[in-house]
């Protein structure tokens, strides 16, 4: 009432809004992204297609005329990649089922490393034995420590024979290179017999050396024979030049040094890219991918066939989910039903010109025998001496290498924006996912090795994104629209933890405050919002167990092969599926944060269902927000445990 009495007949008030409101709107807003991410991972499944080859009919036509083939090797430190573990992935490749003559295998040695080099030098030595005992019964997989580790005893007594040989010999090199390796240096008899070892000096460094080049089976060499008189394939080892004050570009820079210096040293025509870990485990795989090539009707367009990277020791439910089940057995048959999968960098051959920058022309047509004809004169210290300068460290600068030329520089996953250009000059990309397996990889046993690969994907695809070389803009009228969207659903995979992160979030805090987010069971609106969700779900399992996964915790742990550089606790661990979490790392601290979060919301839900007179209220207004808060709690389990019980020596948290 005002001083002169006045009492008002109406009042005005300004709307406060429902609590929820601004959940609400986030969730919105987060349905709408995983609606949009959706409609972009169904480019990946609308037209899948399977392929086979028919390698019978290759070598009737072409037996004799198959061309030179050059296989590149990577490797970068010989500490994460030990030099046993590359020379099995060498010899591996060695010893495919190919003509030796029309084979050559070059190691790229990023690291620079005198150890890397013998370990190499004393492969050269047991490929000698190694190839004739491969060719001979028919040795699969040919990485020599896969196979002497998955051999049964042969039932032919020849076999047993020259099988105790060669493990003799194999565990004597690799006593050798483990103790070099371990000594950190090389013994002086063999430095005083091998004049390659000179080219490392006093000064020399990882990050700052001349180039070395070394030949160290010239296959153009009578003498270069393995026990049974057949050639060996040519074997190089190449160590590119290092400056601090030059960019070296990482591996792009390797691999575009690699195609120069095998330019003038073998110049094949088909390139096959592994990386150090990645062996062969299929002697046919050359001839598989030929067929895509040489076919006379379809593949004057097929650029670069790639094939799956397949992990040995991934454990029967997959840890970390590692072997990307529904990537390769799903998403790239799709891609490649619409003009070719991604190029990821390894276990993919390649034609030499198209890696070059030669574009796509429809009167194209391969001469694969034109390099077979040439018959080089100079002789191994020539072809060395020659070959040297184009792996210097400046021998990119301004040139198109990098840019047009090779693979391209400026990402952290060049070999995604490779791929695509390439496919944008007109050329189309095969996959090729064969019963048995091309290639066999390691798998990381550590969630922050996990973690970290993860993010270099993720960070790496995202800047494609607003890269010139974005799919978006780069790509488009070159490529169809399908295979944009197949391309953009893997650029935007780092985007989708935004929308992730509030759903494992803000619904739990709402609970606890207990508003409601989601539609209450008596609401008609609960049973098409249910429907949605579960199908997704469900749709998501199914699509995993086709492709051959397992539900967590429904079948046992298979045996695993312990890798790379992996303690004795560690690799137990792994083996039982017990989570690994290494060292503290401020990926642990958001992860703990977020896991701890759920677990005080859910404690304090269920505390107030019990203690007070919520229980009805949660039933019927909050039951989704409680659901999917105990999920999150269950999915979390493995970092409460680390955090409270576990007591090993390096899983807990700091």
């Amino acid at each position: 009432m005002g001083s002169d009495g006045y009492l008002p007949l109406f009042e005005t008030k300004r709307a406060k809004g429902e609590d929820g409101r601004w959940g609400w709107i986030g969730l919105l807003v987060a349905e709408l992204w995983f609606g949009f991410y959706w409609v972009l991972t169904q480019a990946q499944r609308w037209n899948q297609v399977y392929r086979s080859t028919f390698k019978d009919r290759l070598s009737k036509r072409y037996e004799k005329e198959l061309p030179k083939v050059d296989i590149f090797v990577c490797t970068a430190d010989p500490v994460i990649e030990p030099p046993v573990m590359v020379i099995n992935t060498v010899l591996s490749v060695m010893a495919y089922d190919y003509p030796p003559e029309n084979l050559s295998v070059y190691l790229s040695d990023d690291g620079g490393s005198n150890i890397t080099y013998y370990a190499l030098l004393e492969a050269s030595h047991f490929a000698k034995h190694w190839l004739p005992y491969c060719k001979k019964f028919k040795v699969e997989p040919s990485s020599p420590a896969a196979y002497l580790i998955s051999k049964d005893d042969p039932h032919v007594a020849n076999q047993a024979k020259e099988l105790l040989i060669i493990k003799k010999l194999y565990e004597e090199m690799e006593n050798r290179i483990e103790n070099a390796a371990k000594l950190g240096r090389i013994p002086e008899e063999v430095l005083s017999k091998h004049k390659g070892f000179s080219q490392w000096d006093s000064y020399s460094s990882q990050r700052d050396h001349d180039t070395i080049l070394q030949i160290l089976i010239d296959g153009r060499d009578p003498n270069a024979k393995d026990r049974d008189g057949f050639v060996l394939p040519t074997l190089v080892y190449l160590a590119r030049e290092k400056r601090p004050q030059h960019h070296h570009n990482f591996k792009a820079g390797a691999m575009n040094a690699l195609i120069r210096v095998s330019s003038e040293i073998s110049n094949g025509p088909i390139i096959l890219n592994v990386d150090c870990d990645m062996y062969s485990n299929n002697s046919q795989s050359v001839r598989d991918a030929l067929c895509f090539f040489m076919d006379e009707e379809k593949s004057h367009d097929v650029a670069f066939v790639q094939f799956p990277q397949n992990l040995k020791n991934v454990t029967r439910n997959e840890l970390y989910d590692a072997a990307l089940r529904v990537i390769s057995e799903v998403e790239f048959h799709g891609l490649d039903g619409c003009g070719g999968p991604l190029y990821v960098g390894t276990g993919c051959f390649h034609r030499r010109d198209t890696l070059c920058g030669r574009k796509f022309s429809k009167g194209y047509k391969s001469d694969w025998n034109s390099e077979n004809d040439i018959k080089r004169e100079e002789s191994v210290h020539e072809l060395e001496q020659k070959s040297k300068g184009l792996a210097s460290s400046t021998y990119d600068k301004n040139t198109q290498w990098g840019k047009e030329m090779g693979l391209l520089y400026g990402c952290p996953v060049e070999d995604v924006i490779t791929g695509l250009s390439i496919q944008c000059r007109g050329w189309k990309s095969v996959y090729f996912n064969p019963s048995r397996k091309a290639f066999l990889g390691v798998a990381s046993v550590t969630l922050p090795d996990v973690l970290v690969q993860h993010k270099r994907w993720s960070e790496g695809d995202l800047q494609i994104l607003f890269s010139r070389y974005s799919p978006a803009w780069y790509a488009h009228g070159k490529i169809s629209l399908v295979h944009q969207m197949g391309y953009c659903a893997y650029c935007l995979w780092a985007p989708n933890c935004w929308a992730t992160l509030y759903y494992t979030v803000i619904p739990s805090l709402y609970l606890l405050k207990g508003i409601s987010l989601f539609p209450q069971i008596s609401s008609p609106w609960f049973i098409p919002f249910a429907c949605v969700i579960s199908a997704k779900q469900i749709c998501g399992l199914a699509e995993f167990l086709w492709c051959g996964g397992t539900i967590l915790g429904f079948a046992e742990s298979g045996f695993v092969i312990s890798t790379k550089v992996a303690d004795q606790d560690v690799s137990q661990r792994y083996e039982k599926e017990i989570m690994e979490f290494g060292t503290s790392t401020p990926m642990f601290t958001i992860l703990s944060t977020l896991a701890l979060i759920n677990l005080v919301c859910f404690i304090g839900v269920v505390k107030e269902a019990l203690i007070g007179e919520g229980m009805i209220k949660v039933y019927e207004t909050l039951s989704l927000q409680f659901v999917l808060c105990g999920l999150l709690v269950l999915i979390n389990l493995p970092l409460y445990q680390a955090l409270f019980l576990r007591k090993d020596k390096v899983s807990y948290l700091k």
